[in-house]
């Protein structure tokens, strides 16, 4: 039976289809199965295996099939040398921190950054192990360097960063982090590989949370850090043995399922949130609009540069009215869905109110609370046809003759 064999040379989309699939040897299937096995059969004598070991069919543990098939993909649609993929975002984030870290060392993170990051690296890491964090709007690489100190052993930036949409270099951040002997790990989960590719950046890892577009369908959760393999084996053997942050094989096979159409999906959502933005933009009753497509965006120069050939699905943007006027607003809509996650194929949105703790670590406007909107992939008519009505419903936009 033919193996396939794929190159970097070819093209996002046919990598994104071919990697990582194969012929099944047993069946001739031509899509590999879900192995739901948690145990392998042992060699002859096992006696002097290492039952810690990370990569071999051991024990599901320590790596299954569904999970490597996936990791290739994952490192090929990111252009990495290596991927280790664990059960969720967070569990990618976390085990990198914990695997990388020690007590004594030193992170810079950007102020906009996913909440559990946050809780990470502002409460968790420095008060239970001693590593010590700052908080800087990585937006400017100069604040990056101002903060540096000579125990910095990780910058970590997140671009576009959630939920505000920031913006942040990451050429010019990867300069910085290596000319002064630290690493650069990006958190590229609302720009997608398809779009953004840190490593060719100069970033030495790369983190997606998988449960978002590169799933895109919100069935499945997983998470990646795609690097050199020097510094993922240690992720393997802490964070997926020791720590146990293993994905499933079914939510491995989902994702391999999900990602085959990746650039079908990012084109639709790219076309739609930038024509939404446009659209909100220039509505009366909106009080800003973030998204780094817009020529207002403060990042839209650096975001031109680096996120190629799209945006991103995700916007922000806030009312002109109080606290009830968003909730009103949100209770309108018929097509757009009330919840939380992003990357879905239907549009998802999600009211940020005025109380949430790092309100003082984003910009002015949106203080008085905002959306997050994740643009799916309907009709961008009809999305925008819903949002109109619900802008009309709450009082903030004048019924068409």
């Amino acid at each position: 039976m033919r193996e396939h064999t794929f190159g970097p040379e070819l093209g996002f989309a046919t990598r994104a289809v071919h990697v990582g699939n194969d012929v099944d040897r047993d069946s001739g299937a031509i899509k590999r199965p879900i192995t739901m096995a948690n145990s392998y059969e042992l060699p002859y004598d096992p006696t002097d295996m290492n039952w810690s070991s990370a990569g071999g069919n051991l024990y599901t543990r320590n790596g299954g099939v569904n999970q490597r098939y996936l990791q290739e993909r994952i490192a090929a649609l990111e252009g990495g040398e290596d991927c280790v993929v664990l059960a969720s975002g967070v569990a990618a984030l976390s085990g990198l921190f914990f695997s990388l870290l020690e007590q004594g060392d030193h992170v810079v993170f950007s102020s906009v950054t996913y909440i559990a990051v946050y809780r990470l690296l502002n409460e968790l890491f420095n008060g239970k192990f001693g590593v010590e964090t700052t908080l800087v709007d990585t937006s400017d690489p100069a604040n990056v360097e101002a903060a540096l100190r000579p125990n910095t052993r990780l910058i970590h930036i997140e671009t576009p960063g959630n939920p505000t949409l920031s913006v942040s270099d990451i050429r010019a951040i990867a300069d910085i982090a290596h000319r002064h002997g630290a690493l650069l790990s990006v958190d590229n989960t609302f720009a997608s590989p398809y779009n953004q590719r840190p490593l060719e950046l100069g970033a030495d890892f790369s983190v997606e949370s998988l449960t978002k577009y590169i799933n895109g369908h919100g069935d499945a959760m997983g998470g990646a850090i795609v690097g050199k393999t020097e510094y993922l084996d240690r992720v393997r053997a802490q964070a997926q043995v020791n720590l146990g942050g293993i994905i499933s094989p079914f939510n491995a096979w989902l994702i391999m399922r999900g990602s085959a159409t990746l650039p079908l999906r990012m084109k639709a959502h790219n076309e739609n949130a930038l024509a939404i933005a446009r659209w909100l933009e220039g509505q009366p009753g909106v009080r800003f609009v973030a998204y780094p497509g817009l020529e207002s965006h403060p990042g839209h120069a650096v975001a031109k540069r680096q996120m190629v050939p799209g945006f991103g699905g995700v916007l922000a943007f806030g009312l002109t009215g109080d606290h009830d006027t968003h909730n009103r607003f949100v209770s309108h809509l018929n097509v757009i869905t009330s919840a939380v996650s992003l990357g879905h194929d239907e549009s998802l949105i999600v009211f940020l109110g005025e109380n949430d703790e790092r309100q003082y670590l984003f910009p002015e406007e949106f203080h008085e609370g905002f959306f997050r909107l994740s643009v799916g992939i309907e009709d961008v008519e009809d999305l925008i046809a819903d949002l109109r009505q619900a802008l009309i419903a709450t009082g903030l936009a004048e019924p068409e003759n």
